[in-house]
């Protein structure tokens, strides 16, 4: 998140945003269960209203229209639509799978087949990149180096 973002007074009543990570309920949208998908990341919605929740956090409500829901969002959960947009194939707490070893000056890390959990999501320009926790240690890895721990549940996002 770029430290400027809140006293440039980021985003404006109906300006165009997009959502960067997977938004589900976390008990505060009435008659869905909590961790339901409520919109997915990449979606365009437009700011409504900007609040705080607990003092401290600064929320905007977003509408997505297409979806007809609103939905409150971090200021790190959204960027302008004018930025570029780099979807990534994997989110948090996604489990996926080594597609080869992983090591450092010749030492192997990870080996090929080892399951992790994504921690975070990294896109930088062109490529995207995720810190994978693995059993006894956390790792930088790019997406071409994993695959979906369980392919038979996993649905590729549209890119």
């Amino acid at each position: 998140m770029r430290a400027d973002r809140f006293d440039e007074g980021r985003f404006e009543y109906g300006e165009a945003v997009r959502v960067t990570r997977n938004i589900r309920n976390d008990g505060t949208y009435p008659g869905l269960d909590v961790g339901v998908l409520l919109v997915r990341r990449g979606s365009i919605g437009h700011v409504i209203n900007v609040g705080t929740f607990l003092q401290d956090q600064v929320i905007f409500t977003i509408h997505f229209v297409q979806l007809d829901i609103m939905v409150g969002c971090r200021l790190e959960e959204l960027i302008s639509i004018d930025e570029p947009w780099n979807p990534s194939r994997f989110e948090f707490r996604d489990r996926v799978i080594c597609t080869l070893d992983l090591g450092v000056q010749g030492q192997i890390l990870v080996s090929k087949g080892t399951v992790g959990e994504v921690f975070k999501v990294i896109r930088d320009d062109s490529r995207i990149q995720y810190h994978i926790a693995f059993a006894d240690r956390t790792l930088q890895v790019p997406e071409t180096a994993l695959a979906p721990a369980h392919p038979e549940s996993f649905t590729e996002p549209e890119l």
